[in-house]
């Protein structure tokens, strides 16, 4: 069986607010592993010498492709029952926002392939 990373989430949200005798919610806990990476992401990306850059960016690419087709999906769910506008804008902003993030992802690319160019 396996467990899916939500499930992972709960159970280990779960775990921290039983052994803190209820002192810790787990939405407190989900909203710390988020923030940490943020941070373990900016150093990470940061890091990387500019040989690797096109590589990290074809992968980043590739992540907003998965999250433009979800985006697609939350969009249209006109077709689900009890479907609210919120989920719709949602759906458009993370459309957006990917959209955006692969158009820039591309030129980045670009850029950074322009500079290893012969001139002349």
């Amino acid at each position: 069986m396996e467990a899916t990373t939500e499930q992972v989430a709960d159970a280990a949200g779960a775990l921290a607010h039983g052994a803190s005798g209820g002192a810790i919610d787990p939405f407190v806990f989900r909203l710390t592993i988020f923030v940490l990476a943020i941070f373990v992401g900016y150093f990470v990306v940061w890091s990387v010498t500019p040989a690797l850059h096109t590589p990290l960016m074809a992968v980043t690419n590739a992540i907003s492709s998965v999250i433009v087709v979800g985006a697609l999906l939350a969009v249209g769910v006109n077709l689900v029952e009890g479907a609210s506008i919120a989920s719709k804008i949602f759906g458009f902003l993370a459309l957006v926002l990917a959209s955006v993030n692969i158009f820039g992802g591309f030129l980045v690319t670009q850029r950074m392939l322009s500079m290893y160019r012969k001139k002349g």
